[in-house]
């Protein structure tokens, strides 16, 4: 474990902002009476992400691998920071549902409904805490692996 303790450390980080994000979003009404909102502006999120991400690149890289870093090495680092973040999803996702937003899927179900983007039927089975934990464990893979690939192309480096 120990000579994954950067990626490890940067998941919790990337956790931690999830929650920061989550409260965020709450806080700024885009969870209950502006819910037509959140679908647009909770894609802000990747900004930020891409940004702890490269920051945890560049860490691991100077860290671990004395300021030389190829593409490979920082897929492999992404990636593993990307399975934490997966095994992490569960107790984060649960933490938004249970105390940072705990009527959002109410909400968002009933503004899906009213606006007839989806039935009642279809709501229910989409915005609920076990579809949202599935999805969440395999997006954080997928966008993690395709982030990690883009942004070690930017912060590989090769020896002189």
């Amino acid at each position: 474990m120990k000579k994954f303790r950067i990626e490890f450390r940067w998941a919790i980080i990337f956790s931690m902002f999830t929650l920061l994000w989550m409260y965020f979003e709450k806080s700024m009404g885009w969870h209950d009476e502006l819910i037509s909102k959140q679908a647009a502006y909770t894609n802000l999120i990747a900004i930020p992400y891409l940004i702890i991400f490269t920051i945890a690149l560049i860490n691991k890289r100077e860290k671990d691998f004395n300021g030389v870093m190829s593409w490979k090495q920082g897929l492999i680092s992404g990636t593993i920071i990307s399975a934490f973040i997966a095994v992490l999803s569960p107790i984060v996702q649960f933490v938004i549902s249970d105390y940072i937003t705990p009527d959002y899927f109410h909400h968002i179900i009933t503004y899906s409904v009213e606006s007839g983007r989806m039935s009642q039927k279809g709501a229910e089975a989409y915005y609920n805490f076990n579809s949202y934990l599935i999805q969440g464990i395999f997006f954080s893979l997928a966008m993690g692996i395709v982030t990690s690939a883009i942004v070690s192309i930017f912060v590989k480096k090769e020896p002189k």
